[in-house]
């Protein structure tokens, strides 16, 4: 059994920890407030780009058809992928880093005609030590995500399905659920999905509404704010994931290290009663022992 000064030191030691898993839960907690508030104050902006598409849509259907081209001639071997992997910037946030990375290696993001995109230095650390090649690494930190950020990466993946290099585009981030749960998805930017870009609001004003120079060039001006839109959302959504996944981590490890603080403290007690009582036999036996020599 280690002695009261070991055990002093251990209990120490847990809780000097202690305190900076209490500081990560508290900053986590609070940055993800403030992710979610940037979210539900931008919505509406969103809300409005889908509303109008949707009645652009409604007035002229046949716009946008570049943009819901699912090009059936292009199969197999011969089709191209973009993959946006979404990863966090550090680590102690339990399995969030590992679960983007396997559900990434799972898709046909590693097939060699695909190409990969990575926002965070985790996967693009992890990526670059497997020798995977990462067409594009966006080198901003993946932390307080913006709309800067969010359009630079939209006209990026736009620009290359316009151009043909890509036919399907798809997003790979991490999903809150709710508060206990969080999931990795991989979802479809591009070809837009008709059904998918639904009419939310209210009111007809856009059934007189004139489009110049035509409704295809208004359709295809929007689009790009749409996917940006979307793409902000997903670096919010694997923002609050990542704060809310370190939350849980954190509060598990405070909860361990008073687990072992409890055990320590019971340790300790014992190491100090057996050395009160070891000092008590010893002065008895001095005490017989120099009674018999008297």
């Amino acid at each position: 059994m280690a002695n009261a000064r070991e055990i002093l030191g251990r209990m120490k030691s847990i809780k000097d920890t202690m305190k900076i898993t209490n500081a990560m839960y508290m900053v986590s907690s609070s940055k993800l407030q403030k992710a979610r508030r940037d979210l539900k104050n931008t919505e509406p902006f969103f809300y409005m780009i889908q509303d109008g598409l949707a009645k652009i849509l409604n007035v002229a259907p046949e716009a946008g058809n570049d943009y819901f081209d699912m090009r059936p001639e292009r199969s197999g071997a011969n089709r191209r992928k973009g993959y946006l992997v979404i990863t966090a910037d550090k680590g102690l946030a339990g399995a969030y880093n590992h679960n983007i990375i396997k559900s990434t290696e799972e898709s046909a993001a590693m097939e060699a005609q695909n190409m990969l995109f990575i926002v965070g230095q985790v996967g693009r650390h992890y990526f670059e030590k497997r020798n995977t090649p990462i067409d594009i690494s966006f080198n901003y930190t993946a932390q307080n995500p913006t709309m800067n950020r969010a359009r630079h990466i939209a006209k990026i993946l736009v620009d290359l399905f316009e151009e043909k290099k890509l036919d399907d585009v798809y997003v790979v981030f991490t999903r809150m659920v709710n508060s206990m749960t969080v999931e990795p998805v991989t979802t479809r930017l591009l070809p837009l999905k008709a059904e998918r870009i639904e009419l939310r609001g209210e009111g007809d004003y856009y059934q007189n509404a004139e489009f110049m120079p035509d409704a295809q060039t208004v359709f295809n001006n929007i689009v790009p704010d749409y996917v940006a839109g979307f793409i902000y959302g997903a670096l919010i959504e694997s923002y609050c994931s990542e704060h809310n996944a370190r939350m849980m981590a954190m509060q598990t490890a405070t909860d361990a290290a008073s687990d072992m603080l409890r055990q320590l403290n019971v340790q300790y007690n014992r190491a100090r009663q057996a050395a009160i009582t070891q000092e008590i036999t010893e002065i008895i036996a001095g005490a017989k022992a120099q009674k018999k020599k008297n």
